[in-house]
């Protein structure tokens, strides 16, 4: 699936020219160009290839949950009439699966109602509406598209990404940049994560592997100072997507959360529309727990959409149910493995139908 669709081939910007004459011609090819892209993104429709592809890395990233909670779902319909004693059956499995209570008694609400008001009992009609419904949960928060696939393409987009120390925020954001210059965008990382020991040296490595470029201080220094240099050096390099690394800062650690606000700030300064996503990285594995972080971050710094990481190491998954019922959050990327290429876009569809088999 492609992850970035600007013609980078058409790209014009002033400094690729002298003169004032020079500057109104650029001026206006860009304008040209915003809408070239504007028709080039409003026409794209994936390939059956790549739709393919995220069908296929969203079921090998639901493997477990699949074999596990959710393959007893499947269970229950095997008989020809879904009886009644299963409804309290189904209820333990979707709030031991991380879904959460909440969410699970506003899923079963919704089918139960469904199932009353059009008087069937065949478990497969059942099971049809059970799926209609847990893809609603999911789609709910679609709101607007993600950044990188809105019309016009921000002459500059800007990235910031934030979640916990362990959830594989790194990682993640090592995935996006490969993804993006795979598909042409010219990538420039900032490492803001001054706070952890190695942390900017890890993140080097990965840009390193990646071929694009990172933005780094010392260890200790100002996360503000490395944002502020990292958006110059964007504005004067000709790049297309700027993602930050920040802290992997611990929900309960006010001042660094504090911290986070601060950076949003310096970003605002010279950029008042972005960050244009705050993406928060959650490990798919803490289950409940990535629920109470996303709940702080979303209060300290707006989280705009959710990278579930390491979603093909649980047996559970309902974790993203629970996200989108409760916080209205779309998720946006899901971690399908540990290789570069293991990111996919987040389907609802493709998601729901691998976890129920």
């Amino acid at each position: 699936m492609r992850f970035w669709r600007r013609k980078k081939d058409e790209d014009v910007r002033p400094e690729d020219e002298g003169g004032e004459a020079a500057a109104i011609a650029v001026a206006e090819a860009e304008a040209e160009l915003a809408e070239d892209v504007s028709e080039d993104l409003a026409a794209y429709e994936p390939t059956p290839e790549e739709v393919a592809e995220v069908h296929e890395q969203t079921e090998r990233a639901v493997e477990r949950s699949r074999r596990g909670l959710f393959g007893r779902i499947t269970g229950l319909f095997q008989r020809a009439d879904f009886a009644d004693d299963l409804w309290d059956e189904l209820e333990e499995i979707l709030v031991a699966s991380d879904t959460g209570i909440g969410t699970t008694n506003a899923i079963l609400t919704a089918v139960r109602g469904r199932v009353k008001d059009e008087g069937v009992k065949q478990s497969a009609r059942v099971r049809e509406i059970l799926r209609e419904e847990l893809i609603a949960i999911l789609e709910a928060p679609r709101g607007a598209p993600p950044a990188w696939a809105q019309t016009p393409v921000p002459g500059l987009l800007i990235l910031l990404v934030v979640g916990v120390n362990g959830a594989g925020k790194t990682t993640t954001i090592a995935k996006m940049s490969y993804a993006f210059k795979r598909d042409g965008a010219n990538v420039l990382l900032g490492a803001a994560d001054t706070f952890r020991a190695a942390a900017v040296d890890q993140l080097k490595v990965w840009g390193e592997r990646v071929g694009v470029r990172v933005i780094a201080h010392q260890s200790g220094a100002d996360p503000g100072a490395v944002v502020f240099d990292t958006l110059s050096a964007a504005e004067g390099g000709r790049a297309d997507i700027v993602i930050i690394d920040t802290a992997g800062r611990l929900h309960t650690k006010t001042n660094l959360m504090e911290e986070l606000k601060k950076i949003n700030r310096i970003v605002k300064r010279n950029h008042p529309d972005a960050p244009h996503e705050t993406l928060l990285v959650l490990d798919a594995t803490t289950g409940q727990n990535g629920l109470a972080q996303a709940k702080t971050f979303t209060e300290a710094v707006g989280v705009t959409g959710i990278v579930l990481a390491k979603l093909d190491g649980t047996a559970k998954g309902g974790i993203a149910f629970a996200i989108a019922h409760d916080l209205g959050i779309p998720v946006r990327f899901i971690g399908t493995g540990e290789k570069m290429g293991d990111l996919a876009p987040f389907d609802a569809r493709d998601f729901v139908d691998a976890l129920l088999g």
